[in-house]
């Protein structure tokens, strides 16, 4: 509403005119703004990360560093304030998805990606790690704020020192005493080939604009109202952090739509008293429901008293001689300096964070829907114990009272049914035992050195490397490190980072870190016993990647596969029978076969361009895709937290600066579409279009056809990458024999895809 209102104010200026400041950029405005036309047409029916994003945002950037200005990016951190219909987005975003999918089946593509691109998935908050890691290694600066950037963003920007000459953001944070903000880069593009539209495009410095709003004029088309009047306006219009007044959508009240001077009104008509306007619609029901007045007191506070990193790294309270009591009910309950620290870096990403100060996990809806049994049995049943590992691990290195806060978790299929668990009644906690890992960096060398291991394997949180390395019974025993006396560890509240008295020396190279870190998550995982050595599905594992191949997407990939063997769910059951997209030719036998390698190639990486993806699609497919990766997040967490427990025991050393390092070190940093799943089964298929479907000459035809169907792909050799991953993972089923159900169909297929390959 105010936003409507407020364009019609916008002044545009040239970009040229920023040149030698520093410019704040709220990170999920930027994405907002980057991806509504710069979108990938199928990034929402394909899952996984953007193919072609990180090159928009170069384009986009280098034209603004062009400029002369410097941007510096802030992230929203924590959750925080009163979520009004927390699985409502997730839910309708299911909803276009499923409707773009039946018209794309319905084999009318242009109305189907039209339909999908504006599907309202992915959020900018789901590829905010993607941004950070674009941002660090192109060396643009970010931080992450404790709970809200527009909070963070208006102490740069009012601070006496001035860290940021101007704010690019919404128009919120006039909520937060902005006077100025620059609201729309408008660059100007040209085609590489001018005159050609098909030709690569970019963006150009020269004619390029920048729109901005002034409060003084906003304040002055109101006839010069006074800034608490303004304030409270926009809060009743409906930010982010509080629902619309509901009379103001009343039509009734408003047979034409409210304007935002329509509130500004009804704000001067009661006095700037909203205790007094709550009570004169006491009646409305949504006033009621909402318990209006309770939302408006909580969202001002929140506001007045928001939690920010002030210049010395030191989290701080807006007012703080002000504040209430209980500010902590209105924006978060408060975390260690220490682990906001690590936030702020960009190690630790904030969802189980999120978890501890709320109290409340809330699982939404995946961007097919996840209506299968198996997808809901897997995130309300399966991966609990993942998450109860993290958050038990994480509180035991707080204070007491996060070691016994209460935790529910809210599934959206299922909302009005709350999962509860005290942290106190999941102890004893694995801390203790995974504190036996001190393996230094000599060790480590030793070990490296001993055994025959591509480069790219043995890097830095290499989990070929970890698990490998512990296949040899002497290394394993070496690795048993006795448990620091107690005292001994550098404490979390200590200032200083040095050695203690006893010469106790904390892990310090990021080798050290990243490979104790990694061997800690195994323990967590059941892949390493409390002797370092590797059990019956570690030593599944330790085959499986050392067939896998080298690069960290090839490692990820085949460790997936081995969870998902292990929760049952890596086999060619229909779980999504009212998806399509399965394999549509051959016998059911054939069919049952492409379905089983097509869901394993999905965990692997497509070799594709940098640009948007154009090719088939597989709902059914991406209905698995949801499995992997929420799987893959699970795991994400369990390793950070392993990761930062050692820094909070005083393990690792603190005194560095690579902590965006160690974030991309560890595994599962990056999420895959299904896209190299679908250019499988799409190949697989294609075969059986031909009398003999084995034939070499068949295979090298549908082979070569591929770039017909996948464009901006390596379809050849994508396909090698999916082969190589089922000879890695066949390796593992074959070893674990029982413990994989259906070992015959296993084989069948095997033999049937040699043929095939």
């Amino acid at each position: 509403m105010f936003d409507t209102w407020a364009s019609r104010y916008a002044k545009s200026m040239p970009l040229t005119c920023l040149k030698d400041s520093v410019i704040g950029i709220d990170a999920a405005y930027y994405l907002e703004h980057l991806l509504t036309p710069s979108k990938e047409p199928l990034l929402s029916a394909l899952g996984g990360s953007p193919l072609g994003l990180e090159s928009t945002i170069m384009k986009e950037l280098s034209v603004l560093q062009a400029a002369g200005f410097k941007p510096h990016f802030v992230f929203n951190g924590l959750d925080y304030g009163i979520k009004d219909d927390p699985f409502g987005p997730s839910i309708a975003s299911s909803h276009a998805n499923a409707a773009a999918f039946d018209i794309y089946e319905k084999e009318m593509p242009d109305e189907a990606i039209s339909r999908f691109k504006t599907s309202g998935s992915p959020t900018a908050s789901a590829l905010s790690e993607f941004l950070k890691k674009v941002l660090y290694q192109h060396g643009i600066e970010f931080t992450v704020a404790p709970y809200s950037a527009l909070a963070q963003l208006a102490y740069y920007e009012k601070h006496p020192s001035q860290f940021v000459d101007a704010v690019y953001g919404p128009s919120e944070l006039f909520l937060y005493g902005i006077d100025k903000l620059i609201t729309k880069f408008e660059l100007v593009h040209e085609y590489t080939d001018k005159g050609n539209p098909k030709s690569a495009s970019r963006y150009v410095l020269e004619g390029s604009t920048f729109r901005w709003i002034d409060r003084r004029t906003c304040l002055a088309e109101l006839n010069e109202i006074p800034v608490e009047i303004f304030v409270v306006a926009c809060l009743l219009a409906g930010p982010n952090i509080l629902p619309t007044f509901p009379p103001l959508k009343n039509p009734t009240l408003y047979p034409k739509e409210c304007s935002f001077r329509d509130v500004v009104l009804m704000v001067v008509s009661c006095g700037r008293n909203i205790t007094a306007l709550c009570a004169q619609y006491q009646d409305d029901p949504q006033v009621k429901e909402l318990d209006y007045l309770d939302r408006y007191r909580r969202a001002s506070t929140g506001i007045k008293h928001h939690i920010i990193v002030n210049r010395d790294g030191d989290v701080e309270t807006f007012d703080k001689e002000h504040a209430p009591s209980d500010v902590h009910d209105c924006v978060g309950q408060r975390l260690p300096e220490e682990l906001n620290m690590y936030l702020s870096r960009g190690m630790l990403r904030p969802s189980v964070l999120s978890w501890l100060t709320s109290g409340t996990i809330f699982v939404t809806a995946p961007c097919e829907g996840g209506d299968s049994r198996e997808y809901q049995n897997l995130v309300k049943i399966q991966l609990e114990p993942f998450r109860r590992q993290a958050l038990c691990l994480l509180s035991e290195c707080l204070n007491r009272y996060y070691q016994r806060k209460e935790i529910t978790t809210r599934f959206w299929f299922d909302p009005e049914s709350d999962s509860k668990v005290n942290l106190r009644d999941l102890l004893p906690s694995p801390k203790d035992a995974l504190n036996s890992w001190i393996v230094r960096d000599d060790l480590i060398v030793e070990q490296r050195q001993k055994i025959e291991m591509p480069t790219e394997s043995t890097l830095p949180g290499s989990l070929a490397y970890a698990i490998r390395s512990l296949s040899n019974s002497s290394f394993a025993s070496k690795t048993l490190t006795p448990k620091p006396k107690a005292g001994s560890e550098v404490s979390m509240h200590s200032k200083t980072s040095g050695p203690p008295s006893d010469g106790y020396q904390p892990l310090a190279t990021r080798q050290e870190v990243t490979a104790n870190a990694v061997w800690r998550f195994l323990q967590l995982r059941g892949y390493v016993d409390s002797k370092h050595e590797l059990t019956r599905w570690g030593k599944i594992m330790e085959i499986t990647l050392s067939a896998c191949g080298s690069s960290k997407e090839q490692e990820e990939a085949a460790f997936l596969a081995v969870e998902l063997l292990r929760l049952g769910l890596l086999n060619a059951s229909p779980m999504f029978p009212n998806y399509a997209g399965t394999p549509l030719r051959g016998t059911d036998t054939d069919k049952r076969n492409c379905l089983l390698v097509s869901r394993l190639a999905s965990l692997g990486k497509l070799r594709h361009q940098p640009k948007g993806y154009s090719g088939p699609l597989s709902r059914h497919l991406l209905g698995y895709h949801s499995l992997i990766s929420t799987l893959r997040a699970s795991l994400r967490d369990l390793v950070e937290i392993s990761l930062v427990t050692m820094f909070l025991d005083g393990n690792a050393d603190r005194d560095r600066n690579d902590w965006m390092d160690l974030a991309l070190s560890l595994p599962f940093y990056d999420g895959n579409s299904y896209a190299l799943g679908v250019v499988v089964k799409t190949y697989l298929d294609e075969l059986f279009t031909r009398d003999d479907p084995t034939s070499e000459t068949t295979r090298a035809e549908m082979k070569a056809k591929g770039p017909e169907w996948c464009q901006y792909c390596d379809f050849a050799g994508s396909l090698d990458d999916a082969f190589h991953l089922w000879d890695a993972v066949y390796k593992g089923v074959k070893l674990a024999g029982a413990e994989v159900k259906e070992q015959d169909m296993w084989d069948e297929v095997d033999q049937w895809l040699a043929v095939r390959r």
